[in-house]
């Protein structure tokens, strides 16, 4: 008698990683259809919380960085500078950060059924970018009514700006969100990331003031950080046709980007091993 074939069938607790999240490409819009809807249930302005949170920030650096210590005097197209920079980083810090909780959040769910975990993370991104898309717009209408004319090596630069941060706040919600479980301090440390990820990238100030005081190999390191190379590419996409083309920017950009992503991809790699690594833990620790 021939043993009973079991082709087709997987080991339950078992999968591929982000490749089951591809797969199961339905399920992921359910959950980011899910997170959407929890988000902005019993509010009264809904979705324009996307456009007022971001404005008010805006405004507070500009007051503070472009009025009162007149950086609007001294750099042409201050204010799309600074917004340009700005919807970048928060980009970043709202995928991180709800990729950090997600697991948890999600922790009645994890508990009851079997699902590629990697789902949580990568929705609470996905979520981030849809949050992201409305002041890329804004930003767009804006550099477009005083005289936007970027070339299409900017364009490139803006998709892999975009391509940079959310490979990168993936890779790193998934590593903290898989410790957070067990580690909720983890939670505290991203806020703390995020804090410094802001002020360590060109967001509100230029590049140059950091070339003035850092050695050269320094430099090189400030500049291969990649939230700092993908600020500069939003930069250069945005912010620097809008200017006579007198601005500076980073050299190499374009290559630099290339490097970023690069070290983006390897982090991802990362926090899916450590992902995988842990996650036979989640329901217990839950």
């Amino acid at each position: 008698m021939t043993a009973p074939q079991n082709r087709g069938f997987v080991e339950p607790g078992h999968g591929s990683g982000l490749l089951d999240v591809g797969r199961r490409r339905y399920l992921l819009s359910l959950l980011v259809r899910k997170e959407v809807q929890v988000r902005y249930r019993g509010s009264v302005l809904g979705w324009l919380w996307s456009y007022v949170k971001p404005t008010f920030q805006f405004l507070v650096f500009f007051l503070a960085l472009g009025v009162f210590l007149q950086q609007n005097r001294n750099m042409e197209s201050y204010p799309i500078y600074l917004f340009s920079g700005l919807i970048v980083i928060n980009l970043f810090n709202e995928a991180f950060g709800n990729g950090t909780r997600s697991i948890v959040d999600n922790g009645a769910l994890i508990k009851k059924i079997y699902l590629p975990r990697e789902m949580f993370p990568v929705s609470s991104t996905i979520v981030a970018f849809v949050n992201f898309l409305p002041q890329l717009v804004v930003t767009l209408i804006v550099c477009l009514l005083v005289g936007w004319h970027p070339e299409p090596t900017q364009i490139l630069g803006l998709v892999l700006g975009m391509l940079i941060v959310i490979v990168l706040s993936t890779g790193l919600g998934m590593l903290f969100g898989a410790a957070n479980v067990s580690f909720r301090d983890s939670q505290n440390f991203v806020e703390l990331i995020a804090l410094v990820a802001t002020w360590a990238s060109p967001v509100l100030y230029p590049w140059t003031t950091v070339r003035k005081v850092l050695p050269d190999w320094l430099l090189q390191i400030y500049l291969v950080n990649p939230l700092t190379t993908a600020v500069e590419l939003f930069h250069a996409g945005l912010w620097f046709p809008t200017t006579s083309e007198t601005a500076d920017l980073p050299p190499d950009l374009l290559l630099k980007g290339g490097l970023a992503l690069v070290i983006a991809v390897i982090v991802l790699l990362l926090g899916q091993l450590v992902f995988r690594r842990l996650e036979g833990r989640f329901a217990q620790d839950l």
